[in-house]
């Protein structure tokens, strides 16, 4: 399936961005990025699959009750573990889920939402391009190594310029 490739190629250049990474590069709190540190952005986005595949189960998925593991954010090595697992079990049969969410810090309590596991994987690769966008912006604080072209691009971005480029 097309997604899940899509899913699993973006996984592997942030794995891999992530292995170039000093520990301290990786845990540094970066200016640029409002102070937060690379391994922050890895958390969350780890986290939010997580939710997704918790949800799975259940049915029912709610990103805002992440566990917020430091862990995650502190050691890089545990957090390409868990980018390596999040790869191998992307492929499940599209269904039904109620996602919670509120959308408003000022908001009590969430509202559901009916979505579906494919919808919510297109989100959650959205979501991490976006933040590898921002990984980007803090690895070129912090470090000198090379990423790829398209590393936190989004896909429709990286068509449009070869369309302009032809």
């Amino acid at each position: 399936m097309e997604l899940i490739n899509l899913q699993k190629n973006v996984l592997s250049q942030l794995a891999a961005s992530m292995e170039q990474l000093t520990v301290e590069e990786y845990s540094r709190p970066c200016k640029t990025i409002f102070n937060a540190s690379i391994g922050q952005h890895v958390r969350h986005v780890i986290e939010l699959y997580i939710c997704l595949f918790n949800g799975y189960n259940t049915g029912e998925v709610n990103y805002e009750e992440r566990k917020r593991d430091i862990r995650i954010e502190t050691d890089r090595d545990f957090a390409n573990e868990l980018i390596l697992m999040i790869a191998t079990h992307l492929e499940k049969p599209d269904k039904e889920l109620v996602l919670h969410t509120s959308c408003h810090e000022n908001t009590a309590g969430t509202f559901a939402v009916k979505t579906n596991y494919l919808r919510e994987l297109i989100y959650n690769h959205e979501h991490t391009v976006h933040h590898m966008a921002l990984i980007r912006i803090g690895i070129n604080e912090v470090s000198h190594i090379k990423l790829p072209e398209g590393f936190g691009v989004a896909a429709c971005t990286i068509k449009y310029r070869r369309s302009c480029a032809q």
